[in-house]
């Protein structure tokens, strides 16, 4: 028999709508039960494509024994935290503060029940192992302390309540200045891996924000080190396992510090910025390899995560119940494709691409060549695999739709629409019909399930991302209409989540402080300074000022260790550099070339000039009818 969890949208809470256990969704009705039959509260936080949440699932919550007794002592609430990223940072807030460290995927939350929280955990095994204790175990001893009425408990659930609260603290400040620049490149290459490329053993992620900010700082002032660390670590990341060579696309991260194992759920937000980085290092570099990677990444996201011009926020890493069956290979398969393609020496050939009989994953094998050349029979090759898998099982699609990823998608569609017009012409397919169905009765929404109308009201990160996209969709076609609507929206998030210089994440059933460092995808706080200092100079110098105090409140932690805030180091050093302006005719600008060395450029239309005028953020400096003149004009004014 189904629990509460048939009733709602969210695939994730889908997936656990059978469990013997009698979840309730976040819901108010949830807590009055708790209060009125003096039960605690487990509350548990995942999404669809995390290997743990499915672990514990099999192991907990489908456990009867287990949710006969849960059932009858607690009252039991599911989370998705792609939905709700506000109750997750809340929660994960409360990890790091009782266990001292960053917390993950399941989180697991014990609480009174006037759900006041008093235990903070990640996975936790069905009965006791090893030095970790079991879930059986647990929650006998909470029921217990729970019935019993336990004193410590409740006064440690109230001095943890009142910790969480937010606090108005003095705010501190320092200079900004282009120390910052040496700083995060010392820093950088301090953690910078010379074997295998990257910023750390394993697990390896990509640390997206970090390689940007090191290409940037490379296009101000050439630098032969930070190229090589860049470029290093861009071949390295490709060669195969975390990138697939088949279908496209990138992994979430490395098992391993070579970049071959990966764990296998395919993220949208991981391939937006991964496919934008490809295809800016691409252009910039005159990288054809970067380019082509770029262009599968964003294939795979057409052919596998679009519906409706709409892209669904992650594919699993299982299939059949084993994580990684639809991706890899048996030897016997490879070298029987290599024969099909006609390839000579297959087994020769099998060499070139990291397939041996033995394997180099758990028996099976994952592409990964042994050059960043790919031979040209691979071709062939990869549409014989590709066939392959189309008689497997793909692994399970998480059909919600987050507006914050689908604009980074759609902003790196643009990006990579500077070297292939498709691209672009599919972006903004892409960014109207995100509109149409993300802003209801001027509303803009966070989150809903394909073709089902969304309910949950947007977060900063929604605001900041779609800004960016509507910035890039006028860059690329000078269209006033999204530069008018980006202005709207950064106007409603400064209205709802800007305070003093000080971001919120949320102001609902939590207020939740924006982050500052880059975690699984840039901070929104830094995205809105990025926001800001755009339209500081395309529209209105007052938008300078709030990202001034915005970077101004978080100076003293950015000047120390800004290798901790790729991003927010970013938008300082193009504050401290100042930008440019490009403005002339809608016809010769959308005629300029791929991109400019400095990396702080914007294009504005002005019809009434018949000459490309670089400006800056108080004047303008020069004039040429020659595009090729304007990268030496630019520098001249720097």
């Amino acid at each position: 028999m189904s629990n509460r969890l048939a009733l709602e949208d969210s695939p994730y809470l889908q997936q656990h709508k059978d469990n013997p256990l009698n979840w309730y969704p976040w819901c108010d009705e949830a807590f009055e039960r708790a209060r009125n039959e003096h039960k605690a509260i487990f509350i548990s936080i995942g999404y669809s494509s995390c290997h743990w949440c499915h672990v514990m699932e099999h192991e907990v919550f489908e456990n009867n024994e287990i949710a006969e007794f849960v059932n009858q002592h607690f009252i039991c609430i599911k989370v998705d935290r792609e939905e709700r990223p506000d109750i997750d940072k809340h929660y994960q807030e409360l990890h790091t503060l009782l266990n001292r460290r960053s917390g993950g995927w399941p989180l697991s939350i014990f609480c009174t029940p006037q759900n006041k929280p008093f235990y903070a955990a990640t996975y936790i095994p069905p009965y006791n192992r090893e030095r970790m204790m079991g879930f059986s175990e647990l929650t006998a001893i909470i029921a217990e302390k729970v019935a019993a009425n336990d004193e410590k408990l409740f006064q440690n659930a109230d001095e943890i309540t009142t910790f969480l609260q937010p606090k108005k603290e003095p705010v501190q400040a320092t200079a900004l200045n282009e120390k910052i620049i040496l700083q995060f490149t010392l820093q950088a290459q301090h953690n910078y891996d010379s074997d295998n490329g990257g910023f750390s053993k394993s697990p390896k992620f990509p640390h997206v924000s970090t390689l940007r900010t090191l290409m940037n700082i490379d296009r101000i002032a050439p630098n032969d080190e930070i190229r090589t660390t860049l470029t290093h670590t861009l071949d390295s990341m490709v060669l195969g396992g975390m990138y697939d060579h088949i279908d496209g696309g990138f992994c979430r991260y490395s098992t391993d510090d070579i970049w071959l194992v990966p764990h296998f759920e395919k993220m949208t937000y991981d391939n937006a910025l991964l496919c934008g980085l490809y295809a800016e290092a691409g252009i910039f570099y005159e990288n054809d390899n970067y380019l082509r990677i770029a262009r599968e990444s964003a294939d795979f996201m057409l052919r596998f995560m679009m519906e409706d011009n709409l892209f669904y926020s992650a594919s699993d890493a299982d299939s059949d119940g084993e994580e990684g069956k639809y991706f890899v290979y048996s030897y016997a398969e490879i070298i029987d494709a290599l024969e099909a393609c006609a390839v000579s020496n297959p087994k020769e050939a099998a060499k070139l691409i990291g397939v041996t009989p033995e394997g180099n994953f758990e028996g099976h094998c994952i592409i990964r060549f042994t050059s960043h050349e790919r031979p040209e029979w691979f071709v062939s090759l990869r549409a014989e695999l590709s066939h392959l898998r189309q008689s497997r099982t793909y692994p399970f699609i998480d059909r919600k739709v987050i507006t914050a990823w689908n604009a980074m998608m759609i902003k790196t569609l643009f990006v990579l629409g500077r070297d292939t017009p498709s691209y672009r012409t599919q972006a903004i397919a892409c960014l109207e019909r995100l509109t149409e169905t993300m802003v209801i009765e001027e509303q803009l929404k966070h989150s809903a399930l394909i073709h089902k109308i969304p309910k949950i009201d947007a977060f900063l990160e929604d605001y900041a991302y779609l800004c960016t996209a509507l910035i890039e969709a006028y860059q690329s076609t000078l269209e006033e209409t999204y530069l008018i609507h980006a202005q709207r929206f950064a106007n409603k998030a400064l209205e709802l989540y800007y305070e003093e210089g000080k971001w919120f994440f949320s102001r609902g059933a939590f207020t939740t402080v924006a982050e500052l460092d880059d975690g699984t995808y840039p901070s929104a706080m830094a995205v809105m300074v990025d926001v800001l200092l755009s339209l500081g100079i395309l529209v209105d110098p007052k938008y300078r000022h709030f990202a001034y105090k915005s970077l101004e409140y978080v100076s003293i932690k950015l000047m120390k260790t800004p290798i901790y805030y790729p991003t927010l180091t970013e938008q300082t050093i193009r504050y401290l550099k100042e930008q440019r302006l490009i403005k002339g005719s809608s016809e010769n600008l959308l005629n300029l070339s791929k991109t400019f060395v400095y990396p702080f450029v914007l294009l504005k239309n002005d019809e009434t000039l018949e000459e490309l005028t670089v400006c800056g953020e108080n004047a303008c400096f020069a004039a040429t009818k020659d595009g090729s003149k304007l990268d030496g004009l630019i520098a001249s004014t720097l």
